[in-house]
């Protein structure tokens, strides 16, 4: 695993020589050894196709190669950082929540009306993250920002989760996931919680939810 955790807003990336990381621009905040910093158009393994994905919906973050020989310390803006280790399977994860990921892991977007249809469509408007997600498959490492922490929150066929959309921050697995509505008559009047739409994932897997309703 390339990636330590030094406290909680801030990592170690080791970087060997013919091996590659991407992080988002501007999150290196220190390194030693002989490590070069490149600007990346194409979004990772995913090549142009995750580039056009994301440049249509105007949603790319902009994304730099890590390589070389050394260690990198990465943090951004005082956000907590979590580390997933990926084990073949796919994390889907919002753009602007990348920090760092292993260069092994392949990069994809995801239209999310192809989950839930329109209701994915009406997720990506509720949350404003847009109606693109990435999808980073492999084995690997990837870290993400949050604010005030994470938890994981496994998910079982039996027991479907429930989270506030502006609460998520990815999650991995055999997954579905739609928008469903709690609207009752408080809501109706302006008396309610202000938490009228759910987002509920479903299957196999874990979703990451932070401890704040905060938008990066």
């Amino acid at each position: 695993m390339p990636f330590r955790e030094v406290n909680s807003k801030m990592i170690e990336a080791t970087v060997l020589p013919g091996q590659r990381l991407f992080s988002q621009r501007g999150a290196m905040l220190a390194y030693k050894g002989e490590v070069s910093f490149t600007p990346n158009v194409q979004g990772g393994q995913g090549g142009i196709m995750s580039m056009i994905g994301r440049r249509v919906a105007n949603e790319a973050t902009p994304l730099m190669t890590v390589e070389g020989s050394g260690t990198v310390f990465f943090g951004h803006g005082g956000h907590h950082i979590q580390v997933i280790n990926l084990a073949g399977d796919t994390l889907y994860v919002e753009a602007d929540r990348l920090l760092a990921f292993d260069g092994t892991l392949q990069q994809g977007t995801m239209f999310l009306g192809s989950q839930g249809g329109v209701m994915g469509m009406v997720r990506g408007q509720v949350t404003g993250q847009g109606l693109f997600t990435t999808t980073l498959e492999g084995h690997g490492a990837v870290a993400v920002m949050a604010h005030g922490g994470v938890i994981e929150v496994p998910i079982s066929p039996q027991r479907p989760i429930h989270v506030d959309p502006q609460a998520y921050v990815a999650h991995h697995g055999d997954v579905r996931n739609k928008l469903s509505t709690a609207l009752g008559w408080r809501d109706m009047v302006g008396r309610g919680s202000g938490e009228a739409f759910q987002l509920e994932l479903s299957g196999s897997g874990a979703v990451y939810v932070q401890a704040s309703e905060e938008k990066l």
